[in-house]
C-alpha cells in the first residue's frame, strides 16, 4: 500500500507520535504533522488540511473527544481515526457517533496497528480513487 496523502497525528506523548510515524512511513505516507494537543492540533488542520487526522483520545488541554467534535465542525467530511490505550465502550460510541471512521489501540501490536490503519486508509480513500477512473464499458 502506498498513501501519498497527508496525515496530522495528533497525540500528547511524543514517542507515540514517533511509532506511529513510523507506521505511517511504512504504509508509504510522507506528509506526517504532528500536534501535542487538540488546540495545536485545530490550528495544523486549519493550516495544512490534511487527508486524514490520527487522534489520540486522552490528551491534556483539550482531548480527543472535543477535537473530534471541533475537527467536524470544520469540516465534516474530515476523515478521523481515534488512538487510544483506553477503551471504554461510551468513548468508542462516542467518537463513532461523531463521525470517527475507526478507533484503534495504540497498545495492540504494531502489525495490528498497521493492519486497522491499512484498512482504514483503504476504506476510506481506495473507493474515491476508483470513482476517478473513467466507466468501463
Amino acid at each position: 500500500m502506498n498513501f501519498e496523502g497527508s496525515i496530522l497525528l495528533v497525540d500528547d506523548e511524543a514517542h507515540i507520535r514517533k511509532f506511529i510515524s513510523l507506521l505511517l512511513r511504512h504504509l508509504g505516507t510522507t506528509r506526517i504533522f504532528e500536534a501535542p494537543n487538540g488546540i495545536e492540533a485545530i490550528e495544523v488542520y486549519k493550516r495544512e488540511r490534511p487527508d486524514l487526522v490520527m487522534l489520540d483520545v486522552n490528551m491534556p488541554i483539550m482531548d480527543g473527544i472535543a477535537t473530534l467534535r471541533a475537527l467536524k465542525e470544520i469540516n465534516p467530511d474530515a476523515v478521523v481515526v481515534m488512538l487510544t490505550s483506553l477503551a471504554n465502550r461510551q468513548t468508542i460510541d462516542e467518537a463513532i457517533a461523531l463521525g470517527a471512521a475507526n478507533y484503534i489501540r495504540k497498545d495492540a501490536p504494531p502489525e495490528d496497528i498497521g493492519r486497522a490503519l491499512a484498512e482504514t486508509i483503504e476504506a476510506c480513500f481506495e473507493s474515491e480513487d476508483a470513482s476517478d477512473e473513467p466507466p468501463t464499458p
